[in-house]
């Protein structure tokens, strides 16, 4: 309800307020206002040391298997399988445009990978399309390899291409905006959304438009940027975090049906320094929990269970690239608890079965580490 509909939103909701008490309603409630961790100090001691374990060319994500071995991607269309102190190359990789953002990207393994030995990746083909592809793996060699969902229209850069698997058995995927920002908040096309997929990568029962047919069939929220992590917290819930334009980088809860705003809204301003509205003047659009400005550059999302660090159970490891290190926020998101300078671009965090955490180097030729507690 805005009796005020010529004024900008943020100062119509404050006139809103004493007009709707004078009438006996309740009033509209503003938006929650969000925190800038980016100016928080960083962390002086660090309670792991880097054990480094392979030196892979330009490496790109995770994938810890429940044996404790670890499934690595590199931008340019490689994989290997680690395992002790042991590097094998896995056969089986389909063709991919390495240039710039895109190239070879996510790999991850379902719950259930020990019984069906199932691996999804996600790259961007030489068609600029993203492809998400679910493969056998056998021995050192991806079999059976299947595009089962792809990107209509393709892009640029900016891919997502993040994958996540829920409790509730179905497959979560970002799709970046793909340097078009405008495209993200367009309902007929995939740029700037999170999908809810099957296994068999169609529209998951339960979407908030389901029965709609095409991407909106498949949506589950729209309105973001460039989208590099997503994890499930124990208590099923959703997170997401995107990098900002010129500042803003967000971390998000990711609810059902919501609208994230990207590119109406932003804590972040346009590259050429032109200001964009922030996020408290549309409440109508979802505001991040926690922001970065300066940015961090955000890359990879974790969430820690196990034993080598028993503080972090619950909370959530954040990679950075312009931050050059490592970043642990509570697990309900409402602060940063520690930021860790590595002197180095992180591209990912991963953590295994029995609580290992592993992190990737941005770099032509990256290292995998191990962290190991003090």
């Amino acid at each position: 309800m805005n009796p005020f509909p010529s004024l900008p939103a943020a100062l119509a909701l404050a006139l809103t307020i004493p007009v709707l008490s004078s009438l006996g309603l309740a009033p509209l409630a503003a938006p929650a206002a969000a925190q800038n961790v980016g100016e928080k100090p960083i962390s002086r001691d660090l309670p792991f040391v880097l054990k480094p374990v392979a030196l892979l060319e330009n490496p790109w994500a995770i994938a810890p298997l429940p044996d404790g071995s670890v499934l690595v991607t590199g931008k340019a269309g490689k994989m290997w399988h680690v395992t002790g102190g042991e590097t094998q190359a896995v056969a089986g990789m389909p063709e991919v445009q390495y240039s710039g953002q895109n190239g070879l990207l996510d790999v991850a393994v379902p719950p259930d990978f020990a019984e069906t030995r199932e691996v999804y990746i996600t790259y961007v083909a030489p068609d600029n399309a993203l492809h998400l592809a679910r493969g056998v793996l056998d021995g050192t060699q991806l079999t059976q390899l299947k595009t089962i969902w792809q990107q209509t229209p393709g892009g640029r850069g900016q891919p997502g291409g993040i994958v996540a698997f829920g409790p509730d058995g179905m497959l979560y995927l970002t799709v970046g905006d793909r340097m078009q920002p405008d495209t993200a908040q367009d309902p007929g096309n995939p740029r700037g959304k999170i999908l809810r997929l099957t296994r068999e990568g169609q529209p998951a029962p339960g979407n908030p438009h389901e029965g709609a047919g095409g991407v909106r069939a498949e949506t589950w929220t729209e309105g973001h940027r460039n989208q590099y992590g997503l994890a499930f917290t124990p208590d099923g819930k959703l997170w997401e975090h995107e990098m900002g334009p010129r500042g803003g980088d967000e971390l998000n809860l990711i609810e059902k049906g919501r609208n994230y705003g990207w590119n109406a809204v932003s804590n972040g301003r346009h590259y050429s320094g032109q200001p964009i509205p922030d996020h408290d003047t549309r409440p109508e659009f979802a505001a991040p929990k926690l922001w970065w400005t300066p940015v961090i550059a955000p890359a990879g999302l974790a969430v820690y269970q196990g034993r080598d660090f028993p503080d972090w159970q619950g909370d959530m490891l954040i990679g950075g690239l312009a931050g050059q290190g490592l970043t642990l926020v509570a697990g309900d998101g409402s602060d940063q608890i520690a930021r860790w300078n590595l002197q180095m671009r992180v591209r990912d965090v991963a953590v295994g079965p029995n609580g290992e955490v592993w992190i990737i180097e941005d770099a032509g030729e990256g290292a995998l580490y191990r962290l190991m507690p003090k």
